[in-house]
Formats: structure tokens, sequence, C-alpha cells
């Protein structure tokens, strides 16, 4: 076997490999799709995102879901910036709800949100609300302040 033909069988597994190294981990927006960039601790954190932007699926939400991957997440998307509330009715899992205003900034955050109940939760003025999987806002080190990019939201009619 020539080094040339070694080198053409090792082509496919570098392509792999580089695909995998541009797979978003150091903070790289993510191909296609709607994603959320937040920058803390002079990091940044990519989060995929669904789209909720009307209020049949603001009030679904992430119900019933039994998982939700790390770097993986809803952001809920208003007309504008108000207190906005949350539950967790029929929400499987333990939730953080990062609350963004207008101007891009975490203006607070609900931690390991209680599954299964009632009990209304907010976290200052915002235009938009990202859930993530319980505990993920503190294991990245996001706080009040940070600054947050949303790329890829689907135009609505209208906008």
């Amino acid at each position: 076997m020539s080094i040339a033909l070694g080198a053409e069988r090792l082509r496919p597994l570098a392509a792999a490999a580089a695909l995998l190294a541009c797979a978003c981990p150091r903070g790289e927006p993510a191909p296609g799709g709607p994603h959320v960039l937040i920058e803390s601790a002079g990091k940044t954190h990519v989060v995929l995102v669904e789209v909720a932007d009307d209020d049949a699926k603001r009030q679904r939400g992430l119900m019933f879901r039994h998982e939700l991957a790390d770097g993986r997440g809803m952001i809920f998307v208003f007309d504008g910036e108000s207190e906005h509330s949350f539950w967790m009715k029929d929400t499987l899992i333990p939730l953080d709800m990062i609350f963004i205003d207008s101007q891009g900034r975490v203006t607070g955050i609900v931690a390991r949100a209680e599954p299964l109940t009632l009990e209304p939760r907010n976290g200052g003025p915002s235009r938009y609300v990202l859930e993530v999987p319980g505990g993920w806002a503190a294991k990245h080190g996001v706080k009040a302040g940070d600054k947050v990019r949303i790329e890829g939201l689907p135009r609505r009619p209208g906008s």
C-alpha cells in the first residue's frame, strides 16, 4: 500500500473530525437553525433552540418532555418587553429560565425551576426567555448582565 493510498483512506476521517471540531464547543454559531449565544466570563456559550413565538407555542413550551439535552433549549419570543411569568405545569424536568431584555442583556435567572408546579416565576422585564436544562446557567457561569445574541429566528408574518 502506498502512502498516497493511505492518505486517501484517511481523508474521510479527517473531514469527519473537522466537522466535529466545528460542532460549536468553543462558542461558534450553530450552522442552520436558531441559536442563542451568551457571553459570560469571557466565554461564549451556544444553545440550539426551538422557537416559541406565538401564544400556542408559548403556552405549550417544553411540557411533557422527559429530557432536554445539554446545549439545547427553547426561546420564548414576545412582541414587547414586560414582566413575563412562567409556570411548570405538565413540565416534567427542572429548567433554568434566563430572562433577556430588548437590548440583549440577561435581566434575571430562575434556576432549577421545580417541575409540575403552578408557582409563577419571573426574572425581571424581558422580551425573550430562554429555557435550558436545570443547572445549565450555573454550570456555565451565566448571570444577570451577561450579553446575549439571538440568531436565526424565523421571520414572523408582518414583521
